[in-house]
């Protein structure tokens, strides 16, 4: 049973813009988008609280990602605009379906529950 679904990864050209979706069929508390490349531990880079809509950024996406949520479809999104090579990456998003104050204080694997299969993004000109 899938509960979380990525989606809108591809091949992108440096300084261009993707979006991904993260289509969620449970009920949840915060989507936090990964991002991880060979040889390297998945590293957490944003967070959206679906309480109150508040968010987390790292500091490499910082300014350039921008992550959103539509209620209705119980979806979540990852605005990333001007793209670099070191963003190329398997992004993945997950769901946690407990809260914590606030929801996104922290962006760690061990605490989300529900994990996507991943869309790669390529960065490359």
């Amino acid at each position: 049973q899938v509960h979380v679904a990525e989606s809108g990864g591809g091949l992108v050209q440096p300084g261009g813009s993707l979006r991904l979706s993260c289509a969620a069929s449970v009920d949840y508390f915060a989507i936090g988008w990964f991002r991880q490349v060979p040889g390297k531990e998945r590293e957490g880079i944003s967070c959206i609280s679906k309480s109150d809509g508040s968010t987390y950024y790292a500091d490499s996406v910082k300014g350039r990602f921008t992550i959103s949520r539509d209620s209705a479809k119980n979806t979540v999104y990852l605005q990333m605009n001007n793209l670099k090579p070191e963003d190329t990456a398997i992004y993945y998003c997950a769901a946690r379906d407990y809260a914590l104050f606030p929801d996104c204080a922290v962006v760690i694997t061990s605490i989300y529950d529900y994990w996507g299969r991943g869309t790669q993004v390529s960065v490359s000109s």
